[in-house]
């Protein structure tokens, strides 16, 4: 494990070192779960990690592609063991973005993304009685948000991120199962 971790962190600093203006950013943020549906009710945000590559430079626009990985936690032991069970989601986000340069500005970096979202719940314990089983869940994602500059390589941002889920057969296609919202509050680093 240590030796995939030093390979990663030696390829990273070594595509600094080949590049004079390296397009490559990593962050990391705190996922707050939001709104009046099946996560925003029960579940604490741990950690959402992420890398984004701007691969094309078009007039005021940074076009790329990005990945964030999340932690989600439900950790529930209410009415004296019936419900007692702790449920860990597991996001991963690949998206393309638009990130918008506005001279006048220049430390304050707008965006907008739109990608897939996968959701990986693995459960333990039971829930009125019965074993809670894990399961996957995916659905489109739109993501818009804004980086302000720090330094010329350190940058704070807030971002919102909207995922709509698909359901299966056996859970009602409603909005408080199909609809998670997450605001995104951290910090980052241009490589």
């Amino acid at each position: 494990m240590k030796q995939k971790l030093l390979l990663a962190l030696l390829l990273i600093f070594s595509i600094k070192s080949l590049s004079q203006d390296s397009k490559l950013s990593i962050e990391m943020n705190f996922p707050i779960p939001i709104d009046q549906n099946f996560i925003g009710k029960s579940y604490n945000g741990i950690i959402d990690v992420g890398a984004k590559y701007r691969f094309a430079e078009i007039t005021n626009f940074n076009i790329g592609t990005s990945i964030n990985g999340g932690i989600l936690v439900n950790n529930t032991n209410k009415n004296n063991g019936i419900q007692d069970f702790k449920v860990t989601s597991y996001l991963i986000q690949p998206k393309v973005f638009a990130e918008l340069k506005i001279e006048s500005i220049s430390k304050f970096h707008p965006f907008v993304g739109f990608g897939y979202t996968f959701m990986i719940f693995d459960a333990s314990g039971t829930n009125n009685g019965f074993d809670v089983s894990d399961s996957t869940h995916s659905g489109i994602n739109a993501n818009f948000g804004i980086a302000y500059d720090i330094t010329n390589r350190i940058f704070a941002e807030i971002q919102y991120d909207y995922v709509k889920l698909k359901v299966d057969n056996e859970t009602p296609n409603t909005t408080f199962n199909t609809n998670v919202n997450l605001l995104k509050i951290g910090l980052g680093l241009r490589l």
